[in-house]
């Protein structure tokens, strides 16, 4: 297979080639000078609180290709290979389109209000059994994160797995223009962005924007539990479903939640059954690994080959993953939050062998007029279920506090730094402790200082 060209990106971004190797190969692309590994092309985007040209010459020290750079002035701050292009955002997702057009790959695109990078992660393991593979990295998955996604991929890639994410209109069908997929998969359709998107039928009609390009050979597959996807029919594109109602190709029941051993599942296609284990924690994750079957369906890949995959599964980190220091527990799934996901979590806790059970749970972010009954809504979901401890966290938190009044110990604070010093003598050995918030909450800061004690 082709390796991606400096010619190649000169071309593909319609750029000028100031100086450099045009037979020089380009391995990956980059945007952050401090990760940036050699052979990597370089975009030089300005930022809110940066301007990436301002690292020219650190990037070229480093080993870089290749700098794409829209100011000509910096050209001379590089030894390696320079191409001047009128907007350097534009360029990289010029760039990774040609070099998508430039492989024999089939794309699988993962969007959905919740779950999409565990889903992601879950095609990956089971696409892995039969093809070379490879995925969004961590959450790489907008307009800049999704091009580099694409230009990390080795040319001899058969299958890739891309996160779509958004929080507007528009950006699904903008990341699916760039990237073609073959197989699209909505884990589902909640509130997360509702405050800028207004309604679940907006958030659905952006979520769809994943098969703007789908003709007939195309695939999406949904979850048919969901309340909006269960709804599609007489696509001008296939459709599978999947669940546990009427009407769905691929069915799920008799879910076991391990805690801490995993979730087991039924699989059931074609009036036969597959078992399946799944070393992940939570019930909702049955779902997003069914999901990831009938994706490998569609690409030739038996069933039982798929659950000797998931069986293989990891995680990406914050995560739903459990870690542990001085005989604590601690569940992280500090990466993000929605009222969905919080549940979800909070069954894991439940689920969760320890002396105690402890919640700490920080604000849950652009929700809108729907941000109070959400957060009350966690809380007495957190009050319902077998939690010793719920540890509030934020400004918006005081509505989980509020809502989980029912249970017997509550604590709130206004912020992460009135609850370390309480924190101390709080946690003990033996408990385990579900650490969640929006990522703006930087949740894993409270993660990072358990781990420290």
């Amino acid at each position: 297979m082709n390796r991606l060209t400096v010619e190649d990106a000169v071309r593909a971004c319609n750029g000028t080639l100031l100086k450099g190797d045009r037979k020089q190969y380009i391995t990956g692309a980059c945007i952050d000078s401090r990760i940036l590994e050699k052979g990597e092309l370089f975009a030089a985007v300005r930022g809110e609180n940066t301007d990436g040209h301002r690292f020219v010459g650190q990037v070229s020290a480093k080993g870089a290709s290749a700098v794409l750079i829209s100011d000509e002035t910096y050209a001379d701050d590089a030894e390696c290979a320079v191409i001047l292009c009128g907007d350097t955002t534009k360029a990289l997702q010029d760039i990774a389109e040609c070099y998508r057009n430039m492989m024999d790959i089939r794309i699988i695109g993962v969007t959905g209000s919740v779950g999409k990078t565990s889903t992601a992660d879950l095609v990956k393991a089971v696409c892995s059994v039969k093809y070379r593979t490879a995925k969004t990295k961590g959450n790489f998955n907008n307009h800049l994160g999704l091009p580099i996604t694409l230009l990390s991929f080795d040319p001899d890639t058969q299958i890739g797995v891309l996160e779509m994410g958004m929080d507007k209109p528009g950006e699904i069908d903008f990341l699916a223009d760039l990237a073609r997929p073959d197989i699209g998969i909505i884990t589902n359709v909640g509130i997360a962005h509702i405050e800028t998107l207004g309604t679940r039928e907006n958030i659905f009609r952006a979520k769809m924007e994943i098969t703007d390009f789908f003709g007939p050979d195309n695939v999406l597959v949904v979850n048919g539990n969901d309340e909006y996807l269960s709804q599609l029919c007489d696509t001008p594109y296939r459709l599978d479903k999947v669940g546990s109602n009427g009407g769905c190709r691929y069915y799920l029941y008799d879910i076991e939640d391990r805690g801490e051993g995993g979730i087991e599942f039924t699989f059931e296609y074609d009036e036969k059954t597959v078992r399946v284990s799944l070393p992940v924690y939570g019930r909702h994750n049955a779902m997003n690994a069914s999901l990831a079957i009938a994706a490998g369906i569609e690409l030739g890949i038996d069933p039982l080959d798929a659950a000797e995959g998931l069986a293989k599964t990891k995680l990406t980190d914050k995560r739903l993953s459990i870690k542990g220091r001085n005989g604590i527990k601690i569940i992280d799934d500090s990466y993000n939050a929605s009222p969905e996901s919080m549940k979800a979590a909070l069954d894991v806790l439940a689920a969760t062998k320890g002396l105690r059970k402890i919640a700490v749970l920080g604000d849950m972010f652009e929700l809108g007029s729907l941000t109070e009954e959400s957060h009350l809504e966690v809380g007495e979901y957190a009050a319902s279920k077998d939690i010793d401890i719920l540890v509030a966290i934020g400004k918006e938190a005081f509505g989980i506090a509020k809502g989980a009044k029912g249970l017997g110990d509550v604590r709130y604070f206004t912020d992460k730094e009135a609850f370390y010093p309480v924190m101390e003598d709080l946690i003990c050995s033996g408990d385990v402790v579900l650490v969640k918030g929006s990522n703006g909450m930087h949740m894993d800061r409270i993660v990072k200082k358990i781990l420290e004690r």
